[in-house]
């Protein structure tokens, strides 16, 4: 079965359960896509997400999903009865127009490619949108729940009994999580299934404690950390106060806080006012590998978490396993969940929330005992290598899956044929007018092109009225960056190429284009994209980018790849009248390309291609009927014969 994640937004740098479990289910043999509603808020990334195989597709902006509403509209696929109905149960803020309007998005997504079930983490919006796919495409859905999401984030009791009728089954993340759910949702409780989340142990060295020597002081400083989003419910204010306690003891340690969030200035404050600047550090967001050296290196690990005023909490913390699967002691609270990982007295101590003095009590013991700290870090591995790794956690999913997907038909995914791919700088685009006739008379010879708009241009008109294909976009400037941050030995190959080269494409163009180039080199591989043509001399540096960077993709160190181009692709252009790039660039440049059009001829005297000599803007459409026609199928036979692709007749 083919299946697909659906995220309200991914990736999360708190939420690497997600990645841990998609990484698990992959190694199994399962194959799936992963949507995202909203891009991430963040260019951090894991180090684990490099080795995740499934491509990420993100919704497009508003102004775009707009267009998509108007044709569902149109062609009968909007979801009218059941926009109506959340509208006037749930009110205006449960967004019925623009859940719908995502789920459009990605139901004709799915379906295009094959899916069969999907499944969404966190009862929240997304699973909202879930309903809405599964009403306009019938594919069926399944639910993680976790804690703060269905208790709070989702708002309306009503709504998330409705999703769980609609799921085809719903995870819960903790015994506590699951019991809850079947209280507030009893028509569902059959399907409600308790899964833990896991962790891949390989990600940890082999169990590691403190070495104690008789000759050496207890008296030493010891690390504490804690690490999470700085909102309430984590609890850190609490722990800063434990903080100042075990400085008035007397206590030699050291606390540092990793994590980012909008309590940051006002936790600042409380450690200034009392006095423990040299004492407690908040280190900001950092990655999974320097979170895992962080606990390697720590003695004691905190999470004091509350329940906050809006009735949020922590219900099963991820890192209180990574704490575990470390070896090293927890010092948590009895809120919500976290007494199904944290055993009081064996792997840590587990205090009442809010409960400063309990915490810096339990804190001091710890600090003095390094015999109790090792046998609670021992203890906690042993728990994690018994209940916790993902190899046992996943296969509950796993289970749960597969009895979705019983007495459905198998669909066997037909392998992706040979497209064109139109790259477009910009769209709209006032040096473009002709784009969309030229992809309609593409189309009617028969090629299979993918327009993919690389940046949607500041505009308040967006029309697209033909609905024989439709435009793709890259995904935002975060997810962009943070692709060109993850692959920096690849981008600095790059940008020393450029210095090298005596005739430069600007360099605010080449920072551009290398981004989308990046990008751009994953879905060329997934799409099955036997020929690039670019839409501009902007679109050409990304087009030219993307050979070079697919070259390197290719070299035997980079096997694991799924996305390596067997292959770069042949190349083509058309140079707008005004051309972004200097015309020596721009002459360097078309010599590396097959064949496109040009409006000057003096561009392209030594070059080996095939180019077609332009007129002045809108000169087609001056020309008769049959002169059109004659041309558009000049230009669609030059396209076949690059790509491969066979055309029939206009």
């Amino acid at each position: 079965m083919h299946l697909a994640f659906l995220y309200s937004r991914y990736p999360v740098i708190s939420q690497t359960f997600c990645d841990t479990e998609m990484l698990a289910l992959e190694r199994r043999g399962w194959s799936f896509e992963i949507g995202s509603i909203h891009p991430p808020l963040t260019t951090l990334r894991h180090e684990h997400a490099a080795r995740l195989q499934a491509p990420i597709y993100y919704a497009p902006p508003q102004e775009v999903l707009k267009i998509g509403e108007r044709r569902a509209k149109k062609n009968g696929t909007w979801p009218i009865a059941l926009v109506a109905r959340h509208e006037q149960r749930y009110g205006p803020s449960a967004k019925a127009v623009l859940r719908a309007r995502n789920a459009v998005y990605f139901a004709q997504l799915f379906v295009r490619h094959g899916v069969q079930h999907f499944h969404v983490h966190f009862a929240n919006r997304a699973a909202q949108t879930a309903l809405f796919v599964k009403a306009i495409c019938g594919i069926p859905f399944s639910v993680t729940a976790h804690g703060q999401d269905f208790m709070v984030d989702l708002g309306s009791l009503e709504l998330l009994r409705e999703i769980c009728a609609g799921a085809e089954f719903v995870a819960a993340e903790t015994d506590f999580s699951a019991a809850l759910l079947r209280e507030r949702c009893p028509e569902s409780a059959a399907k409600i299934h308790r899964v833990y989340n896991g962790m891949d142990l390989a990600n940890f060295p082999a169990p590691t404690i403190d070495p104690i020597s008789p000759n050496e002081p207890i008296r030493i400083r010891i690390r504490i950390l804690s690490v999470g989003r700085l909102v309430e419910f984590k609890g850190f204010a609490c722990l800063i106060e434990a903080c100042a306690e075990l400085l008035r003891r007397g206590c030699e340690f050291r606390c540092e806080i990793v994590g980012e969030g909008p309590l940051r200035e006002s936790l600042l404050n409380q450690i200034e006012q009392l006095g423990l600047q040299d004492r407690v550090i908040l280190s900001g967001a950092r990655s999974q590998a320097e979170v895992f050296s962080r606990l390697r290196d720590a003695q004691i690990f905190a999470l004091p978490s509350i329940v906050d005023q809006a009735g949020a909490s922590d219900v099963f913390p991820t890192v209180i396993l990574e704490t575990m699967a470390s070896s090293r002691p927890v010092v948590s609270t009895t809120v919500a969940g976290i007494s199904e990982s944290v055993i009081n007295n064996q792997t840590g101590f587990l205090v009442p929330p809010n409960d400063s003095v309990a915490l810096a009590n339990a804190l001091e013991k710890l600090i003095a005992d390094p015999f109790l700290r090792n046998a609670f870090g021992i203890a906690g591995r042993q728990r994690v290598e018994e209940n916790f790794q993902i190899e046992t956690t996943v296969a509950a999913l796993e289970t749960l899956l597969n009895q979705a997907s019983l007495g459905k038909k198998t669909v066997e995914r037909a392998p992706s044929p040979k497209k064109i791919c139109y790259l477009i700088d910009r769209w709209p685009d006032a040096d473009l007018p002709d784009l969309e006739t030229e992809l309609e008379q593409l189309h009617r010879r028969g090629l299979a092109i993918l327009p993919l708009v690389c940046r949607l241009s500041d505009s308040h008109r967006l029309d697209w009225p033909n609905e024989q294909f439709e435009l793709d976009f890259l995904p935002d400037a975060i997810v962009l960056e943070a692709e060109w941050q993850q692959e920096r030995a690849l981008a600095r190959e790059l940008e020393a190429e450029h210095a090298a080269v005596l005739q430069r494409v600007p360099g605010a163009i080449f920072l551009e284009q290398a981004r989308y180039a990046l990008m751009l080199r994953k879905i060329l591989a997934r799409e099955n994209i036997s020929h690039l043509h670019a839409t501009s001399s902007r679109a050409l540096v990304g087009a030219l980018l993307v050979k070079k960077v697919a070259r390197a993709s290719s070299l035997p160190t980079d096997d694991s790849a799924s996305w390596k181009l067997a292959l770069p692709p042949t190349i083509s252009v058309a140079i707008e009248r005004r051309p972004a790039l200097p015309r020596t660039a721009l002459k360097d440049a078309l010599r590396e390309v097959g064949g496109g059009r040009v409006f000057d001829s003096r561009l392209v005297r030594q070059t080996e291609g095939s180019f077609v000599i332009e007129r002045p803007p809108n000169f087609l459409a001056r020309l008769k009927l049959n002169r059109r026609e004659k041309f558009w199928q000049e230009w669609s036979e030059r396209l076949s014969e690059w790509s491969g692709q066979s055309l029939i007749s206009a």
